[in-house]
């Protein structure tokens, strides 16, 4: 049977460890863990921790640490840079599901067309931490915070760049992309991304794509390159 996996902000030095009250409710309460029970902590950072509770007070639940491992990274980062949506709903769809794929980095973008620019960043980032344990995994996607798409084209260090847009052009298709490097992709907004802008991401060697024959909303061509890049 897995055990049962919790965040925490940071790892102690020490092999005593108090969890918060949340947490602690979660633990005590809805699970109805009792000492000796084991469970797990990850910080996102790819340490895991197995811990035996203590004291199952429930808003000061304390467990010590048995065993500790560090998992190795993915070798191949992907970040997706998508626009925000006017509908949060969508993307908070998005954010979920990109995390449980395996996604490194997220950007929000700010783009000429971009509807909302309202951003919840403590929301946002706490869906990415449940859908990170809910996945069981140890490594957190990197949130950012939502960035001017022409910065973000500006200041790329990854090896390899993509930007899906509706414009007519030659485009290779992300199925048939060969993944071997870091990557980055850019998702334009509900209404795509403007003529300059797509201009300013292919002069600066962005690569045009395509993902499939139908045209998608913002929120599931995100997921549907998450999948194909993290595949």
């Amino acid at each position: 049977m897995d055990l049962p996996i919790f965040f925490i902000d940071a790892f102690p030095s020490d092999n005593i460890i108090t969890l918060n009250e949340d947490t602690s409710k979660h633990v005590v309460q809805v699970l109805r863990m009792k000492p000796l029970e084991t469970l797990q902590l990850t910080d996102g950072a790819g340490n895991l921790l197995t811990a035996q509770i203590v004291d199952d007070h429930k808003k000061r639940c304390t467990v010590k640490i048995v065993e500790r491992q560090a998992v190795q990274k993915k070798k191949q980062e992907v970040c997706i840079a998508i626009s925000l949506l006017k509908n949060s709903n969508r993307f908070e769809w998005f954010l979920e599901k990109a995390t449980e794929i395996g996604v490194t980095e997220i950007i929000p973008l700010l783009c000429e067309r971009t509807e909302k620019q309202h951003f919840r960043y403590d929301r946002m980032k706490q869906i990415t931490i449940s859908a990170m344990l809910q996945s069981k995994q140890v490594w957190l996607p990197v949130l950012r915070q939502p960035t001017d798409v022409l910065k973000v084209i500006s200041s790329s260090v990854y090896k390899t760049k993509l930007i899906a847009h509706c414009e007519e052009e030659m485009k290779v298709s992300l199925t048939d992309f060969y993944k071997e490097s870091d990557t980055q992709i850019l998702i334009g907004p509900e209404g795509d991304f403007s003529n300059q802008e797509i201009v300013f991401a292919l002069d600066r060697a962005y690569q045009p794509v395509t993902l499939g024959e139908t045209r998608l909303r913002t929120e599931t061509a995100g997921v549907v390159a998450a999948a194909l890049l993290c595949g």
